[in-house]
């Protein structure tokens, strides 16, 4: 079988950017371990080369035992019988070849077990953990509940915790409530302090829950009497061992069907208080869903990888009038879109995920230390950027994995729609990417403000129209510069409105503007190191070319009072 690291060479390409040279010092303290641990790295090489054989691992576990589970796992799916859960067998097979490898705890430190990992190479395991199976990376990716946990949980917390998830033991999110989907403020489970055992306990009901029967729990519960919003919650970490929640039912899903999403039920459910009262949402969720969303990216991104290699494999094989479909314009034409969305959102992956890491490693070195004031500002730069670039990419990269497995089936024909081809399935588990862990229309709401502040304008003109290109590709930049100069005027035509309906009417249609924007030139920088993205860039120019003339023209002629067509 394939190993989907090693076959895919634009991975390594993105594990090779100059900002990890940084990243790998931060995150490993200039080899502060180098001397207390058989593992750690000596050097920046060192780390690299430990990065790549490790990301070999997954790929070879991908490409020989989870790809292969894969239509297994979806026709039998788990169950649920007496309030507990048990997986299909081939995710069971999944989740023991990734302990047997030690691929759990990847990003946590060295003292609790884990490989101490950046974001980037972590990243990168479940972007291939995604294209093998997007149900497994569910799972398998909710070890990223431990970063919450380590970033807000004491000392004894995490003593007690991480080794267990570094060990192979999983882990869930309980946030959403049958009356409480996106807008979190509402959260009733009721927390109550048991003065008598010293512990808090948990009431209530759960739903939509990924991998709910978990070993660890974080959940968000409502610790303060009388309180109606986000100010009356609190985190709590819920330990399976001690009893108390059962799963009532098993959704019975469209996609995904790997991943246990359960409806759990909370008994007088014993738990412990991390971090602050009070900060549950305001500060908790908040940083556990923008971890969340970036595993969605990668999870979207694979999905588009898989959908690629199916719609181009059947378009070469497939022979229609004497010839292999892929001759054809109308289907060399989709397969090349296919190729340049997915390479897209590839690239804003990796980019917000080398911005997570660098605030991220700043941060957790200042709970160490005094940040240096240049730290301070370094630490400042990318936690803005990641905070804009996470929205844009969680949004553009999950609607564009819905668009590529729409486009597999397509190129597929009649077959597509039958069982019998992979890309059915891939359809089927993209449609919940743009969804879950925040809708698009959430991610808008979230990434419009650096659209009207300029985040984007500035990166674009400040950072990547400031590379000097190669030659052959000036024409390219001259291009995604006169985008640029367009999105600038259509958010110039909505801003000067100062209607804040009109604003929001338009938002959509602002932000996918800067994601084209922002997403070719990435593609052109990669195409500037590595010719292979040449076609890339050239489709995906021309594709955002036309998106951002579509968008102007709607934008210049519309009217505020057109709005009132809309409302039904």
């Amino acid at each position: 079988m394939s190993n989907f690291y090693t076959d895919n060479p634009s991975l390594k390409h993105y594990l090779h950017h100059p900002l990890m040279k940084r990243i790998v010092e931060l995150k490993e303290r200039n080899f502060a371990d180098k001397d207390a641990f058989d593992d750690a790295p000596q050097n920046y090489d060192d780390a690299m080369d430990n990065y790549e054989k490790v990301l070999e691992i997954v790929g070879e576990i991908c490409g020989d035992t989870i790809s292969q589970n894969a239509e297994e796992v979806d026709k039998e799916g788990p169950t649920v019988a007496n309030g507990r859960v048990t997986y299909a067998a081939g995710t069971e097979r999944n989740l023991e070849a990734v302990r047997k490898a030690g691929l759990m705890g990847m990003s946590m430190p060295r003292r609790f077990g884990g490989l101490n990992f950046p974001i980037v190479p972590y990243i990168m395991a479940a972007d291939i953990v995604s294209r093998a199976d997007a149900s497994f990376e569910n799972l398998w990716g909710l070890q990223d509940c431990a970063e919450t946990l380590y970033e807000f949980g004491n000392d004894d917390q995490r003593q007690r915790y991480i080794p267990r998830v570094c060990e192979g033991e999983t882990m869930s999110m309980d946030l959403t409530e049958p009356d409480a989907g996106s807008d979190l403020q509402s959260v009733m489970l009721k927390a109550s302090y048991d003065e008598q055992e010293s512990c808090w306990r948990l009431n209530g009901v759960k739903r939509f829950i990924t991998n709910g029967d978990s070993d660890i729990h974080l959940v968000l519960a409502r610790s303060e009497d009388g309180t109606k919003d986000g100010r009356g919650l609190s985190m709590f970490i819920y330990d399976k061992k001690n009893g108390g929640v059962n799963v009532r039912r098993i959704e019975n899903k469209m996609g995904i069907k790997g991943s246990p999403t359960c409806e759990l039920v909370f008994k007088n459910a014993k738990a412990e208080l991390c971090g602050d009262r009070k900060l549950g949402l305001i500060k908790y969720v908040m940083a556990l869903m923008n971890g969340a969303r970036l595993g969605i990216m990668a999870q979207a991104v694979g999905l588009s990888e898989a959908a690629y290699r199916e719609g181009y494999t059947y378009a070469t094989e497939r022979k229609q009038f004497g010839k292999a479909i892929i001759e054809f314009p109308a289907v060399f034409e989709m397969v090349a879109i296919i190729r340049a969305k997915a390479d897209a959102s590839r690239a804003m992956l990796y980019e917000t995920a080398r911005f997570v890491d660098i605030y991220k490693a700043l941060e957790d070195i200042s709970r160490e230390r005094k940040l240096t004031p240049e730290e301070r500002t370094e630490m400042k730069k990318y936690s803005k950027l990641a905070d804009a670039f996470t929205p844009l990419g969680k949004g553009m990269t999950t609607e564009y994995a819905n668009q590529n497995t729409y486009d597999a089936i397509q190129i597929h024909g009649g077959s597509g729609f039958m069982k019998d081809y992979t890309c059915e399935r891939l359809y089927r588990d993209a449609r919940i990417t743009n969804i879950y862990e925040g809708t698009t229309q959430l991610q808008v709401v979230a990434a419009i403000r650096h659209v009207t502040t300029g985040t984007y304008l500035n990166q674009i003109r400040d950072e990547y129209d400031k590379i000097e290109y190669k030659p052959e590709l000036q024409a390219l930049q001259s291009r995604l510069q006169t985008m640029t100069t367009n999105y600038e005027q259509v958010v110039n035509l909505v801003s000067e409105t100062k209607d804040n309906e009109y604003i929001e009417f338009h938002a959509r249609r602002l932000v996918e503007a800067a994601a084209h924007c922002v997403m070719g030139y990435l593609l052109l920088r990669d195409a500037n190191e590595d010719d292979s993205f040449r076609h890339s860039v050239e489709v995906y120019v021309n594709y955002g070319e036309a998106e951002i003339d579509k968008i102007l023209v709607f934008i210049s002629n519309f009217k505020q009072e057109k709005l009132e067509s809309y409302k039904q």
